[in-house]
């Protein structure tokens, strides 16, 4: 989807919001649910929330549930796959705790990872998340750099889709979004621009009220691009309260979609039409000057 095919069908793309508990098998039962709702309501493309799969009393909870890469026999990684498969959607998978390359599970650090599924139940692609969230007001305190081992470079991913369009899909995760170069870097790394830009999070109450829908905006319009935001939505089990407001943001920065609190879904339309128009009448990406 781009604009040298500004002729492909429009396709239906759905962020899922989840309020994850301390129990896997609990959250991936409803990851299942969404994900089969979604594709009922005709979505092609299926995201989730970062860590989607537990939501942890401390931060070292997650490490004996960490996977090895690659390995769809493991719990959440096979859950993806298998739901991928017998939807036919794509499915980008929100986080999960991936062990660093060679270590055996548990470890005191792992990756924060999204893998994208593609609709035969491939694994497409893995990004590891760049940028590790560090916050402190004196009332909430929080270090993702204890437990987690910061990853190593941008991942694209590109998702043909039925009726002609083939997505480019940039992937990020929280934290990310605050860094408009990772986007720049990845919108430029290949033969055209992003059509997509995912960015699954868990973003604190705090944070969130204050930044989470300018951010996405942003990102949306200096990049031109679609962007797709899958969020935790609510007050977890270990007490923490993250902001939600899931959405689909078009490329000119309105927001398609929304779901403020709770479990629930996202779901809008990409048109390679408007994305094309936005490109043509504002040509901004080409205006580059550094």
């Amino acid at each position: 989807m781009s604009t040298s095919t500004p002729h492909a069908a429009p396709v239906t793309v759905a962020a899922v919001q989840m309020v994850s508990t301390t129990r896997l098998e609990d959250n991936l039962a409803r990851a299942r649910h969404w994900i089969a709702e979604a594709a009922r309501q005709g979505a092609s493309l299926v995201s989730l929330p970062e860590y989607f799969c537990l939501m942890g009393h401390k931060d070292t909870d997650k490490l004996p549930f960490a996977e090895q890469p690659g390995d769809l026999d493991a719990p959440i990684q096979g859950a993806l796959s298998r739901a991928a498969r017998e939807h036919g959607v794509w499915i980008l998978g929100g986080t999960l705790p991936m062990a660093i390359d060679g270590q055996p599970v548990p470890a005191e650090r792992v990756r924060n990872t999204t893998c994208v599924f593609a609709p035969d139940g491939s694994l497409a692609g893995r990004y590891d998340k760049l940028h590790l969230f560090c916050y402190d007001n004196g009332r909430e305190r929080y270090d993702e750099a204890r437990v987690l081992e910061a990853g190593e470079a941008p991942v694209t991913v590109e998702a043909p889709l039925a009726g002609g369009a083939a997505l480019r899909i940039g992937l990020s995760i929280c934290y990310d979004l605050r860094f408009p170069e990772l986007y720049r870097a990845m919108s430029f790394s290949g033969a055209r621009p992003l059509d997509l830009i995912s960015v699954p999070a868990a973003f604190t109450f705090t944070t969130g009220q204050a930044h989470w829908e300018l951010l996405l905006r942003a990102r949306a319009v200096e990049n031109q691009a679609y962007v797709i935001a899958a969020a935790q939505g609510g007050t977890h089990e270990n007490g923490r309260r993250t902001w939600g407001h899931s959405m689909v943001v078009d490329p000119w920065g309105e927001v398609l979609a929304c779901v403020p609190e709770g479990e629930g879904l996202a779901v809008a339309q990409l048109d390679p039409a408007r994305l094309a128009q936005v490109r043509e009448q504002l040509p901004a990406l080409q205006h580059r000057r550094l």
